[in-house]
Protein backbone atom coordinates (compact mmCIF):
# COMPACT_ATOMS: atom_id res chain seq x y z
CA UNK A 1 0.00 0.00 0.00
CA UNK A 2 1.00 3.84 -0.41
CA UNK A 3 0.51 5.89 2.58
CA UNK A 4 1.07 9.90 2.66
CA UNK A 5 1.98 11.27 5.80
CA UNK A 6 1.03 14.55 6.51
CA UNK A 7 2.18 16.90 9.29
CA UNK A 8 4.27 19.83 10.23
CA UNK A 9 7.37 18.19 11.68
CA UNK A 10 9.08 14.33 10.71
CA UNK A 11 12.38 13.27 11.19
CA UNK A 12 15.07 15.08 12.50
CA UNK A 13 13.04 17.56 14.43
CA UNK A 14 13.08 16.30 17.83
CA UNK A 15 9.04 17.40 19.30
CA UNK A 16 6.86 14.73 20.14
CA UNK A 17 5.13 14.59 16.83
CA UNK A 18 7.30 14.29 15.14
CA UNK A 19 9.23 11.53 16.65
CA UNK A 20 5.72 9.95 16.71
CA UNK A 21 5.48 9.66 13.27
CA UNK A 22 8.78 8.60 12.62
CA UNK A 23 8.23 5.63 14.64
CA UNK A 24 5.09 5.24 12.02
CA UNK A 25 6.69 5.80 8.88
CA UNK A 26 9.37 3.40 9.89
CA UNK A 27 6.97 0.47 11.10
CA UNK A 28 4.85 0.72 7.48
CA UNK A 29 8.19 0.85 5.26
CA UNK A 30 9.38 -2.38 7.81
CA UNK A 31 6.09 -3.89 6.54
CA UNK A 32 6.82 -3.17 2.62
CA UNK A 33 4.49 -0.60 2.15
CA UNK A 34 5.64 3.10 0.12
CA UNK A 35 5.80 6.09 2.63
CA UNK A 36 5.71 9.31 1.46
CA UNK A 37 5.61 12.20 4.15
CA UNK A 38 5.41 15.89 3.40
CA UNK A 39 6.59 18.40 6.13
CA UNK A 40 8.23 21.13 7.13
CA UNK A 41 11.65 22.38 5.71
CA UNK A 42 12.19 23.92 8.90
CA UNK A 43 12.45 23.33 12.89
CA UNK A 44 9.41 23.66 14.76
CA UNK A 45 10.72 25.53 17.35
CA UNK A 46 13.74 27.12 15.85
CA UNK A 47 12.01 27.90 11.89
CA UNK A 48 16.22 29.19 11.68
CA UNK A 49 16.87 25.46 11.87
CA UNK A 50 16.64 23.82 8.24
CA UNK A 51 15.96 20.89 6.59
CA UNK A 52 16.89 19.54 2.70
CA UNK A 53 13.77 20.01 1.23
CA UNK A 54 14.05 16.11 -0.16
CA UNK A 55 15.71 13.25 1.14
CA UNK A 56 15.18 8.96 0.80
CA UNK A 57 15.91 8.29 4.93
CA UNK A 58 15.15 4.96 5.70
CA UNK A 59 12.76 4.18 2.97
CA UNK A 60 11.10 7.35 3.58
CA UNK A 61 9.89 9.73 0.90
CA UNK A 62 10.67 12.82 2.53
CA UNK A 63 9.28 16.20 0.89
CA UNK A 64 9.46 19.80 2.80
CA UNK A 65 7.69 22.67 1.96
CA UNK A 66 10.00 25.85 3.23
CA UNK A 67 7.27 27.91 4.23
CA UNK A 68 7.66 31.85 5.02
CA UNK A 69 9.46 32.19 8.55
CA UNK A 70 8.09 34.75 10.61
CA UNK A 71 9.17 33.07 13.93
CA UNK A 72 6.71 32.80 16.97
CA UNK A 73 7.28 35.98 19.02
CA UNK A 74 3.46 36.63 18.21
CA UNK A 75 0.14 34.61 17.45
CA UNK A 76 -0.20 36.71 14.23
CA UNK A 77 3.22 35.60 13.15
CA UNK A 78 2.41 31.87 13.87
CA UNK A 79 -0.84 32.63 11.96
CA UNK A 80 0.67 33.49 8.62
CA UNK A 81 3.59 31.14 9.13
CA UNK A 82 0.78 28.21 9.91
CA UNK A 83 -0.77 29.58 6.29
CA UNK A 84 1.87 29.90 4.31
CA UNK A 85 2.38 26.26 4.71
CA UNK A 86 -0.68 25.05 4.28
CA UNK A 87 -1.26 27.13 0.80
CA UNK A 88 2.47 25.91 -0.16
CA UNK A 89 0.93 22.13 1.30
CA UNK A 90 -2.11 22.29 -1.27
CA UNK A 91 -0.35 23.56 -4.19
CA UNK A 92 2.98 20.02 -3.86
CA UNK A 93 -0.11 18.08 -3.27
CA UNK A 94 -1.69 19.13 -6.56
CA UNK A 95 0.88 17.30 -8.32
CA UNK A 96 1.59 14.13 -6.38
CA UNK A 97 -0.16 10.67 -7.34
CA UNK A 98 -2.87 9.55 -5.44
CA UNK A 99 -2.17 6.85 -2.37
CA UNK A 100 -4.46 4.56 -0.85
CA UNK A 101 -4.01 5.78 2.49
CA UNK A 102 -3.86 9.31 3.95
CA UNK A 103 -2.56 9.87 7.66
CA UNK A 104 -2.84 13.81 8.64
CA UNK A 105 -2.54 15.22 11.95
CA UNK A 106 -2.62 18.11 13.72
CA UNK A 107 0.12 20.23 13.12
CA UNK A 108 -0.30 22.83 12.14
CA UNK A 109 -3.76 23.25 12.92
CA UNK A 110 -6.67 22.24 9.45
CA UNK A 111 -3.84 20.32 8.15
CA UNK A 112 -5.83 17.32 8.43
CA UNK A 113 -8.51 19.72 6.33
CA UNK A 114 -6.28 19.00 3.19
CA UNK A 115 -6.14 15.65 4.30
CA UNK A 116 -9.77 15.23 4.47
CA UNK A 117 -9.83 16.91 0.88
CA UNK A 118 -7.43 15.51 -0.97
CA UNK A 119 -8.62 11.36 0.02
CA UNK A 120 -12.07 12.80 -0.81
CA UNK A 121 -11.06 13.70 -4.02
CA UNK A 122 -8.60 11.43 -4.89
CA UNK A 123 -10.32 7.89 -3.38
CA UNK A 124 -8.07 7.45 -0.35
CA UNK A 125 -8.40 6.37 2.99
CA UNK A 126 -7.99 8.43 5.52
CA UNK A 127 -6.95 8.25 9.16
CA UNK A 128 -7.03 11.56 11.23
CA UNK A 129 -4.70 10.89 14.12
CA UNK A 130 -5.74 13.58 16.84
CA UNK A 131 -2.69 15.00 18.39
CA UNK A 132 -4.86 18.26 19.62
CA UNK A 133 -8.34 19.63 18.97
CA UNK A 134 -8.42 23.36 17.68
CA UNK A 135 -10.37 25.61 17.48
CA UNK A 136 -10.94 24.30 21.02
CA UNK A 137 -8.16 24.10 22.16
CA UNK A 138 -7.77 28.10 21.36
CA UNK A 139 -10.99 28.97 22.11
CA UNK A 140 -9.65 27.48 26.02
CA UNK A 141 -6.59 29.40 26.23
CA UNK A 142 -8.55 32.62 25.34
CA UNK A 143 -6.57 32.90 21.70
CA UNK A 144 -10.35 32.75 20.34
CA UNK A 145 -13.76 34.24 21.12
CA UNK A 146 -16.02 31.17 21.02
CA UNK A 147 -18.69 33.30 19.06
CA UNK A 148 -16.44 34.81 16.60
CA UNK A 149 -16.97 34.23 12.96
CA UNK A 150 -13.51 32.89 13.12
CA UNK A 151 -14.28 30.23 15.81
CA UNK A 152 -17.14 28.93 13.46
CA UNK A 153 -15.39 28.81 11.09
CA UNK A 154 -12.58 26.86 12.27
CA UNK A 155 -15.44 24.40 14.42
CA UNK A 156 -16.95 23.58 11.17
CA UNK A 157 -13.58 22.93 9.47
CA UNK A 158 -12.74 20.21 12.43
CA UNK A 159 -16.25 19.02 12.11
CA UNK A 160 -15.32 18.28 8.38
CA UNK A 161 -12.47 16.94 9.02
CA UNK A 162 -14.15 14.20 11.55
CA UNK A 163 -17.05 13.60 9.26
CA UNK A 164 -15.08 12.62 6.45
CA UNK A 165 -12.03 10.41 8.06
CA UNK A 166 -12.76 6.50 7.71
CA UNK A 167 -10.50 5.69 10.99
CA UNK A 168 -10.55 8.18 13.79
CA UNK A 169 -7.53 7.89 16.66
CA UNK A 170 -8.15 9.74 19.87
CA UNK A 171 -5.47 9.63 22.56
CA UNK A 172 -7.00 8.82 25.19
CA UNK A 173 -11.27 8.37 26.38
CA UNK A 174 -11.39 11.95 27.38
CA UNK A 175 -10.39 13.44 23.90
CA UNK A 176 -12.80 10.70 22.15
CA UNK A 177 -15.96 12.07 24.24
CA UNK A 178 -15.30 15.32 23.41
CA UNK A 179 -14.91 14.28 19.87
CA UNK A 180 -17.92 12.03 20.24
CA UNK A 181 -19.96 14.87 21.56
CA UNK A 182 -19.34 17.07 18.16
CA UNK A 183 -21.73 14.50 16.07
CA UNK A 184 -19.19 11.49 15.65
CA UNK A 185 -19.81 8.01 15.20
CA UNK A 186 -17.99 6.39 18.12
CA UNK A 187 -17.75 3.31 16.00
CA UNK A 188 -15.11 5.30 14.22
CA UNK A 189 -12.76 6.04 17.04
CA UNK A 190 -10.10 4.39 18.07
CA UNK A 191 -8.59 5.46 21.66
CA UNK A 192 -4.90 4.52 21.48
CA UNK A 193 -2.45 6.62 23.19
CA UNK A 194 1.09 7.59 22.00
CA UNK A 195 3.97 4.98 23.39
CA UNK A 196 6.94 5.53 25.49
CA UNK A 197 10.08 6.46 22.52
CA UNK A 198 11.92 3.16 22.36
CA UNK A 199 15.61 4.35 22.84
CA UNK A 200 14.13 5.90 26.61
CA UNK A 201 14.93 4.10 29.36
CA UNK A 202 16.39 5.14 32.96
CA UNK A 203 20.36 5.85 32.44
CA UNK A 204 21.93 5.43 35.43
CA UNK A 205 25.59 6.61 34.05
CA UNK A 206 23.93 9.27 31.93
CA UNK A 207 21.88 10.71 35.33
CA UNK A 208 25.24 10.93 37.12
CA UNK A 209 26.93 12.60 34.02
CA UNK A 210 24.19 15.22 33.69
CA UNK A 211 23.94 16.18 37.13
CA UNK A 212 28.12 16.64 37.21
CA UNK A 213 27.81 19.08 34.26
CA UNK A 214 24.93 20.57 35.63
CA UNK A 215 26.51 20.56 39.41
CA UNK A 216 23.59 19.00 40.99
CA UNK A 217 25.45 16.33 42.94
CA UNK A 218 23.20 16.15 46.46
CA UNK A 219 20.63 18.42 45.12
CA UNK A 220 16.59 17.23 44.37
CA UNK A 221 16.29 17.91 41.01
CA UNK A 222 12.07 19.13 40.09
CA UNK A 223 12.06 18.56 35.84
CA UNK A 224 9.79 20.16 33.45
CA UNK A 225 10.97 18.38 30.48
CA UNK A 226 8.82 18.93 26.79
CA UNK A 227 6.75 21.75 25.13
CA UNK A 228 5.81 24.56 27.21
CA UNK A 229 2.96 25.64 26.24
CA UNK A 230 0.05 27.70 28.07
CA UNK A 231 -1.94 24.79 27.45
CA UNK A 232 0.31 23.32 30.51
CA UNK A 233 0.44 26.08 32.72
CA UNK A 234 3.57 26.46 34.76
CA UNK A 235 2.00 29.58 36.72
CA UNK A 236 1.68 27.29 40.20
CA UNK A 237 5.34 25.54 39.21
CA UNK A 238 6.99 28.45 39.45
CA UNK A 239 5.20 29.88 42.30
CA UNK A 240 6.45 27.14 44.36
CA UNK A 241 10.06 27.62 43.07
CA UNK A 242 10.12 31.40 44.06
CA UNK A 243 8.73 29.88 48.02
CA UNK A 244 11.63 27.59 47.67
CA UNK A 245 14.26 29.81 46.10
CA UNK A 246 15.76 29.92 49.67
CA UNK A 247 16.36 26.14 49.65
CA UNK A 248 19.82 25.47 48.43
CA UNK A 249 19.37 21.95 48.17
CA UNK A 250 16.09 22.11 45.30
CA UNK A 251 16.80 22.97 41.77
CA UNK A 252 13.83 23.39 39.21
CA UNK A 253 14.95 22.77 35.45
CA UNK A 254 12.90 23.65 32.36
CA UNK A 255 13.77 21.21 29.34
CA UNK A 256 12.52 21.91 26.00
CA UNK A 257 10.83 24.52 24.19
CA UNK A 258 8.29 26.33 23.39
CA UNK A 259 6.95 30.54 23.69
CA UNK A 260 6.05 29.41 27.83
CA UNK A 261 9.70 28.19 27.28
CA UNK A 262 11.54 30.98 25.96
CA UNK A 263 9.54 33.28 29.05
CA UNK A 264 10.64 31.46 31.81
CA UNK A 265 14.03 31.70 29.93
CA UNK A 266 13.95 35.85 30.19
CA UNK A 267 12.26 36.51 32.79
CA UNK A 268 12.17 33.92 36.03
CA UNK A 269 15.64 31.80 35.36
CA UNK A 270 17.59 35.10 35.96
CA UNK A 271 16.09 36.28 39.30
CA UNK A 272 15.83 32.85 40.34
CA UNK A 273 18.87 30.71 41.50
CA UNK A 274 17.07 27.61 41.61
CA UNK A 275 15.15 27.48 38.61
CA UNK A 276 17.51 26.52 35.04
CA UNK A 277 16.47 26.10 31.55
CA UNK A 278 17.82 23.48 29.09
CA UNK A 279 16.95 23.61 25.84
CA UNK A 280 15.95 20.26 23.59
CA UNK A 281 18.31 17.12 23.68
CA UNK A 282 19.16 15.03 20.44
CA UNK A 283 17.12 11.72 21.08
CA UNK A 284 20.12 9.76 22.05
CA UNK A 285 20.69 11.92 25.03
CA UNK A 286 17.45 12.46 26.60
CA UNK A 287 17.57 9.23 28.41
CA UNK A 288 20.11 10.66 30.34
CA UNK A 289 18.93 13.95 30.60
CA UNK A 290 14.89 12.78 32.12
CA UNK A 291 16.69 10.30 34.34
CA UNK A 292 18.92 13.07 35.98
CA UNK A 293 15.39 14.13 37.37
CA UNK A 294 14.24 13.36 41.07
CA UNK A 295 10.64 14.55 40.76
CA UNK A 296 8.99 14.68 37.01
CA UNK A 297 6.43 17.32 36.69
CA UNK A 298 3.30 17.14 34.56
CA UNK A 299 0.83 20.10 34.20
CA UNK A 300 -2.64 20.10 32.39
CA UNK A 301 -4.65 23.10 32.06
CA UNK A 302 -8.35 22.99 33.79
CA UNK A 303 -9.70 23.67 30.68
CA UNK A 304 -7.38 21.49 28.05
CA UNK A 305 -8.61 17.96 29.58
CA UNK A 306 -9.70 16.14 26.33
CA UNK A 307 -7.94 18.85 24.23
CA UNK A 308 -4.75 18.22 24.39
CA UNK A 309 -2.44 14.87 25.77
CA UNK A 310 -0.17 15.01 28.52
CA UNK A 311 2.65 12.67 25.63
CA UNK A 312 5.34 13.20 28.07
CA UNK A 313 3.75 10.92 30.92
CA UNK A 314 5.40 7.82 28.56
CA UNK A 315 8.70 8.56 29.15
CA UNK A 316 8.36 9.88 32.82
CA UNK A 317 7.29 5.81 33.04
CA UNK A 318 10.31 4.64 31.01
CA UNK A 319 13.15 6.24 33.89
CA UNK A 320 10.95 5.93 36.83
CA UNK A 321 10.69 8.52 38.41
CA UNK A 322 8.14 10.05 40.45
CA UNK A 323 5.74 12.18 39.13
CA UNK A 324 4.19 16.04 40.28
CA UNK A 325 0.97 16.46 38.60
CA UNK A 326 -0.70 19.64 38.55
CA UNK A 327 -3.94 19.83 37.01
CA UNK A 328 -7.82 18.44 36.95
CA UNK A 329 -8.61 14.77 38.60
CA UNK A 330 -9.74 12.75 36.93
CA UNK A 331 -7.62 12.75 33.46
CA UNK A 332 -5.16 10.63 31.43
CA UNK A 333 -2.42 11.48 34.12
CA UNK A 334 -4.76 10.15 37.04
CA UNK A 335 -5.80 7.13 34.84
CA UNK A 336 -2.20 6.28 33.94
CA UNK A 337 -0.76 6.47 37.77
CA UNK A 338 -3.80 4.91 39.62
CA UNK A 339 -3.57 1.94 36.77
CA UNK A 340 0.77 1.15 36.79
CA UNK A 341 0.84 2.33 40.60
CA UNK A 342 3.14 5.43 39.37
CA UNK A 343 3.97 7.96 42.75
CA UNK A 344 2.25 10.76 41.88
CA UNK A 345 1.51 13.56 43.69
CA UNK A 346 -1.30 15.81 43.06
CA UNK A 347 -2.02 19.07 43.26
CA UNK A 348 -4.72 22.11 41.94
CA UNK A 349 -3.56 24.80 40.27
CA UNK A 350 -3.01 27.79 42.26
CA UNK A 351 -2.00 25.77 45.44
CA UNK A 352 1.04 27.01 44.98
CA UNK A 353 1.47 25.54 48.80
CA UNK A 354 0.55 22.18 47.83
CA UNK A 355 2.96 22.26 45.80
CA UNK A 356 6.02 22.83 47.96
CA UNK A 357 4.49 20.09 50.46
CA UNK A 358 4.04 18.04 47.52
CA UNK A 359 7.82 18.24 46.52
CA UNK A 360 9.13 18.40 50.33
CA UNK A 361 7.43 15.60 50.96
CA UNK A 362 8.59 13.59 47.50
CA UNK A 363 12.49 14.54 48.44
CA UNK A 364 11.73 13.23 52.05
CA UNK A 365 11.03 9.55 50.50
CA UNK A 366 13.32 9.92 47.35
CA UNK A 367 15.17 6.97 48.49
CA UNK A 368 12.38 4.40 48.34
CA UNK A 369 11.22 5.15 45.01
CA UNK A 370 13.38 2.11 43.16
CA UNK A 371 14.09 2.86 39.48
CA UNK A 372 13.72 -0.99 38.86
CA UNK A 373 9.87 -1.38 38.24
CA UNK A 374 10.16 1.49 35.57
CA UNK A 375 10.52 -1.04 32.77
CA UNK A 376 7.13 -3.59 33.83
CA UNK A 377 5.16 -0.46 34.54
CA UNK A 378 5.89 0.96 31.19
CA UNK A 379 4.90 -2.36 29.25
CA UNK A 380 1.27 -1.28 28.27
CA UNK A 381 2.82 2.17 26.75
CA UNK A 382 5.29 0.52 24.82
CA UNK A 383 6.40 1.08 21.18
CA UNK A 384 6.30 -2.80 21.00
CA UNK A 385 2.96 -2.76 22.40
CA UNK A 386 1.24 0.32 20.57
CA UNK A 387 2.95 0.75 17.59
CA UNK A 388 1.99 -2.74 16.44
CA UNK A 389 -1.26 -1.70 16.84
CA UNK A 390 -1.44 1.58 15.25
CA UNK A 391 0.21 -0.31 12.22
CA UNK A 392 -2.65 -2.58 12.20
CA UNK A 393 -5.26 0.39 12.59
CA UNK A 394 -4.30 2.25 9.68
CA UNK A 395 -3.26 -0.21 7.20
CA UNK A 396 -6.44 -2.02 7.42
CA UNK A 397 -7.57 -1.97 4.06
CA UNK A 398 -11.11 -0.70 3.27
CA UNK A 399 -13.07 2.43 4.41
CA UNK A 400 -14.94 0.16 6.74
CA UNK A 401 -15.71 1.41 10.23
CA UNK A 402 -13.41 0.07 12.90
CA UNK A 403 -14.02 -1.07 16.59
CA UNK A 404 -13.33 1.05 19.34
CA UNK A 405 -9.61 0.30 20.58
CA UNK A 406 -10.60 0.56 24.96
CA UNK A 407 -7.57 1.42 27.10
CA UNK A 408 -4.77 -0.20 27.38
CA UNK A 409 -5.93 -3.42 29.94
CA UNK A 410 -3.78 -4.38 33.40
Amino acid sequence: MTFLLLNQTFHPDRVATAQYLTDVARALVAQGHSVTVLSSARGYDDPGVSFDARETWQGVDIQRIRQFAFGKSSRWRRAVGFASYLVLCIARLVRMPRFDVVIALTSPPLISVIGALVSRLRGSRFVFWVMDLNPDEAIAAGWLKPDSVTAHLLARLLRFSLRQADQIVALDRFMAAVIAAKGIDPSRIAVLPPWCLEAVRFDAEGREAVRAAQAWHGKFVVMYAGNHSPCNPLDTVIEAAELLSGDAGIVFCFLGGGSVFREIQRDVAPRLPNVVCLPYVPREELSAALSAADLHVITLGDAFRGLIHPSKLYNVLKVGAPVLYVGPDPSHVTDVADATGLATWRCAHGDAAGVVAAIRAARATALQHSRTGADRRAIPYSIDCLLPRFVDLVAESGPSPLPVLERVQF
